[in-house]
């Protein structure tokens, strides 16, 4: 399986040809590991968008999920809005990533 075409940033064109597996095969291709801990907060980016229709900013995801936004970006270590949503194939992210 082939990944899909992605924009500029790295963003699939086509929104619904995501699958867990597109998005792993993305970010192996980026040199980007996704262990179960990213894979919990991407499928719950995911659940949150599908409820309230918008991608939300750090603060709001990490109250959503309940953990330290620390401990969130010590994870990703970087700003994790930005991964979490292109590899969860979520509309990119606005404001401070």
């Amino acid at each position: 399986m082939e990944i899909p075409l992605r924009d500029g940033d790295g963003y699939l064109e086509d929104m619904n040809s995501w699958t867990r597996e597109i998005g792993q095969k993305m970010a192996n291709a980026d040199g980007y590991e996704l262990d179960e801990g990213k894979w919990a907060q991407i499928m719950k980016a995911r659940e949150f968008y599908e409820e309230f229709g918008t991608v939300p900013p750090i603060r709001k995801f990490v109250k959503y999920i309940g953990q330290d936004q620390r401990e969130v970006f010590d994870l990703w270590m970087t700003g994790p809005m930005k991964p979490i949503t292109k590899y969860g194939d979520l509309p990119k992210p606005t404001g401070c990533v």
